[in-house]
């Protein structure tokens, strides 16, 4: 043996098996099938995100128990200027039963709309929550 066939071998199954062009190849589609579908993620969430941004935003920032019947709550609502809607509310009991559902109405004028209603209710509530506001068409 000399020094210059001893230096070019590698001993057998030392490092794994040589390059596999096969394997390399579906590394390769699996790549870019994964990049694709990445790639549809994000912009089905910036869709998604804009179209949610086009339509009437509200909250229930605060609300008051006025009696067995009665719930008072601070609608706030972001829409476009012109756009009206209706936000639906619900109230619920001490056992999450719902004792109260109602419908507000929004008004087309400003970009934003502010006001305290009265949600009645068939027994005592203890929540106020906005279920959502849809935009008139």
């Amino acid at each position: 043996m000399t020094a210059e066939t001893t230096a070019t071998r590698l001993p057998e199954g030392r490092y794994g098996r040589g390059g596999d062009r096969e394997s390399d190849r579906r590394l390769k589609v699996v790549g870019a099938v994964c990049g694709v579908l990445g790639l549809g993620l994000i912009a089905w969430l910036g869709g998604s995100y804009l179209l949610r941004e086009t339509k009437i935003n509200g909250s229930v920032p605060t609300f008051q128990v006025l009696s067995d019947s009665e719930v008072q709550l601070h609608l706030t609502v972001s829409k476009r200027d012109g756009q009206a809607g209706t936000c639906t509310v619900r109230s619920q009991g001490d056992d999450h039963s719902v004792v109260g559902v109602a419908d507000f109405p929004v008004p087309a004028a400003g970009s934003g709309y502010d006001a305290v209603v009265t949600l009645r209710t068939t027994s005592r509530g203890t929540t106020a929550e906005l279920l959502g506001c849809t935009p008139a068409k």
